[in-house]
C-alpha cells in the first residue's frame, strides 16, 4: 500500500475507535419490538413499562457516569429488564411448547472483539450475565443447555428454580398458540403474540469502548430446542471498535442476513461502496460523519432486507460518534437513550422521536 494511503487508512482507523470527547458516553436500550399500539395499551401499563426502560437507562448511565466500562453499564441495564416481567427476558420469558422457559443471551465488546454467549439456560437467573462469564472465563463463545448451567454453577452466577420465570400472562399466550396449532390453522407465534420482547443495550464509555448485549426468551411455542438470533455473534448482537448493535425480531431471517454484523460492517449493504483509499487525507472528518450516517442507514437498509424476506423487527446501535440511534418496521418498539450531555429518551410507540 502507499504510504499515503496507508497514513490515510491509519487515521481513519484512529478516527473510528476514538469517541469525539475524552469524556463523553452513551447507552441505548431496548425491550422489544411488535404490534405496540396506544389503543391496546392502558396508561397504566405505559406508565409501568416507561418506568423500567428508564430503570434500565439509569442502571446503565450510573457505571458510565462514574467512568465505568461499556461493559458493566450494557451488563447492568439488561439485568434490570430481565427482571421485569414486561419483556421477554429472565423472568417474563415466553414459554417453549414444552411449557418450559428456555433463555438465550449475548455479549460482545468491540475494542477487542471478544464475545460470550449462551443458548437454552433454565436455572441462572441473568443469562446476561452467563454470557458475560462465557466470554471472560472460558475459552468459548457459546454454551448450550444443560451446560450452560453447570458453567453458570461453577462461576457462583445466581441459580433459581425454574418457576421464577413463570408469568401467568405468558403461560396464557403458550396456551392460545397451542390451541391454534391444535386445529391446523395456519398460524405462528407472531399471529398469537406480535410481539418480540427480547431486550438489549448497547454502550460507549468514557474510553470510546463500545458494548452490545441481547437476551431473551425466544418465541412463544418453539419447540426442538430452537435457538433465535440473540445468542448468535453477528446476528442479534455485534460490536467492533466504531459500532454497536442489539437486534429483536424474526430470528431466523436475523440470522440469515447476519444483521447486526452487516450494520457495523460499513458498507456492507451497499451495492458499490467507494473505497476509502480515494479520499483524500484534509476530507477525514467529513468522512467521519458520513460513516456515523452511514449506520442509521444500514440499520434502515437491514430491516427493510428482514422484511423482504418476509420477517420483521428492530435494531438499536451506535457508531463511533456514540449518536444513540435505532430502527424498526413495526408499530412500535420499547426503547430508550441516554448521553453524558444530559439527553434523555424513553419511547414506545412509532410516532415519537
Amino acid at each position: 500500500m502507499p504510504k499515503a494511503a496507508s497514513t490515510l487508512a491509519a487515521c481513519i482507523a484512529m478516527a473510528l475507535a476514538t469517541p469525539a470527547q475524552a469524556e463523553d458516553w452513551s447507552l441505548v436500550i431496548h425491550g422489544g419490538a411488535g404490534t405496540i399500539q396506544r389503543d391496546a395499551m392502558t396508561p397504566e401499563k405505559d406508565a409501568e413499562i416507561r418506568a423500567a426502560l428508564d430503570a434500565a437507562l439509569e442502571a446503565g448511565s450510573a457505571v458510565l457516569r462514574e467512568g465505568g466500562s461499556s461493559l458493566d453499564a450494557v451488563t447492568a441495564a439488561i439485568n434490570i429488564l430481565e427482571d421485569d416481567p414486561n419483556f421477554n427476558a429472565g423472568r417474563g420469558a415466553v414459554f417453549t411448547w414444552d411449557e418450559t422457559n428456555s433463555l438465550d443471551a449475548s455479549i460482545m465488546r468491540g475494542d477487542t472483539l471478544a464475545a460470550g454467549a449462551v443458548a437454552g439456560a433454565s436455572t441462572t437467573r441473568h443469562p446476561i450475565d452467563l454470557a458475560r462469564k462465557v466470554m471472560e472465563e472460558s475459552p468459548h463463545v457459546l454454551l448450550s443447555g444443560e451446560g450452560a448451567d453447570q458453567f453458570a454453577r461453577e462461576q457462583g452466577l445466581e441459580q433459581v428454580d425454574p418457576s421464577f420465570f413463570f408469568t401467568q400472562e405468558r403461560y396464557d399466550a403458550l396456551v392460545r398458540f397451542k390451541a391454534h396449532a391444535m386445529q391446523e390453522q395456519q398460524t405462528s407465534q407472531i399471529d398469537v403474540d406480535y410481539k418480540f420482547g427480547t431486550v438489549g443495550a448497547v454502550a460507549m464509555d468514557q474510553s470510546g469502548v463500545i458494548t452490545a448485549g441481547t437476551s431473551t426468551g425466544g418465541m412463544t411455542g418453539k419447540r426442538w430446542g430452537r435457538i433465535g438470533d440473540s445468542p448468535i455473534i453477528g446476528a442479534g448482537t455485534y460490536a467492533n471498535a466504531s459500532c454497536g448493535v442489539s437486534a429483536t425480531g424474526t430470528g431466523e431471517i436475523f440470522i440469515r442476513l447476519a444483521v447486526a454484523y452487516r450494520i457495523c460492517a460499513g458498507s456492507a449493504w451497499a451495492e458499490t461502496p467507494e473505497p476509502v483509499a480515494s479520499v483524500r487525507e484534509e476530507a477525514i472528518a467529513a468522512l467521519m460523519g458520513e460513516v456515523n450516517n452511514q449506520t442509521k442507514t444500514n440499520a434502515d437498509l437491514a430491516i427493510n432486507a428482514v422484511g423482504e424476506l418476509g420477517g420483521s423487527g428492530g435494531v438499536i446501535f451506535l457508531s463511533s460518534d456514540g449518536a444513540p440511534g435505532w430502527s424498526f418496521d413495526t408499530p412500535g418498539m420499547y426503547r430508550g437513550s441516554a448521553t453524558s450531555d444530559g439527553e434523555k429518551v424513553v419511547a414506545i410507540y412509532g410516532d415519537e422521536e
